[in-house]
């Protein structure tokens, strides 16, 4: 006696002999006749079969972290060199315009210095300049004490005619000269010629009803020094151990 699975596959067998020509051809697969499958996947337009992408491992995790890094250190460089580029560039300026401020400075100052070293030096000059005139001066007033009667007679000659009452005051050990070498002037002006002490040799002062000459040495002299823009007494030098 056959069993019933075997009674169902003979029947299965005999069916499509008995169906009519030109049909669709369809049975039921029972689950005894099928031995293995799988299951059916898409094929990509290569013709490969489709397949999942697998999770990147460690090896590949860890070099896409280093290129990364790569990078940002690369794009970081960058950016701080063109920075440093432009900062470089701004202290540049910075200390050119300090740079030639100071310089500019430092000409003004070594040229105020020049200038102030070039007065010293030319007052130095001309203090020595009069310092020299004034032992020449004494020693022509010591060897030619008859000069004096030449200052007089200047002094008298600067008075206006219209001048009356002119008195001529001379140092004593002067006045004898004066009186000698002066005589026509003195008569001439009508002058009176007094000795006084307090009038140094080689000066004298005229005095009159219009005004008083002063032509002493000391007046003299400070005259003859302010033409050179100093203010130089003539009494301050004694050194030569002239009479002053």
């Amino acid at each position: 006696m056959m069993s019933s699975s075997k009674a169902r596959r003979a029947a299965s067998a005999a069916a499509p002999s008995a169906a009519p020509r030109g049909s669709a051809y369809t049975r039921f697969i029972p689950r005894e006749e099928i031995d293995s499958f799988a299951a059916w996947e898409p094929h990509d337009l290569s013709g490969r079969a489709g397949q999942s992408t697998p999770a990147p491992s460690a090896a590949d995790v860890e070099a896409l972290h280093a290129e990364q890094v790569k990078a940002a250190r690369t794009a970081g460089y960058q950016d701080g060199y063109r920075d440093g580029l432009v900062a470089l560039e701004a202290f540049k300026q910075s200390f050119a315009r300090q740079a030639t401020s100071q310089v500019g400075a430092l000409l003004a100052s070594i040229g105020a210095q020049l200038d102030g070293l070039q007065q010293d030096l030319a007052q130095s000059v001309a203090a020595t300049a009069l310092a020299l005139a004034r032992q020449v001066v004494r020693s022509e007033l010591a060897q030619r004490p008859e000069s004096v009667a030449h200052v007089a007679q200047e002094a008298l000659e600067t008075l206006l005619l219209s001048a009356r009452h002119i008195t001529l005051r001379v140092h004593p050990d002067d006045q004898p000269l004066v009186a000698d070498g002066a005589a026509d002037v003195l008569e001439a002006r009508g002058a009176r010629l007094v000795a006084d002490a307090a009038i140094e040799r080689g000066g004298c002062i005229v005095e009159s009803s219009i005004g008083v000459v002063d032509a002493s040495v000391e007046t003299r002299w400070r005259r003859a020094a302010a033409t050179i823009g100093l203010d130089a007494p003539w009494s301050a030098d004694t050194g030569d151990g002239a009479t002053a």
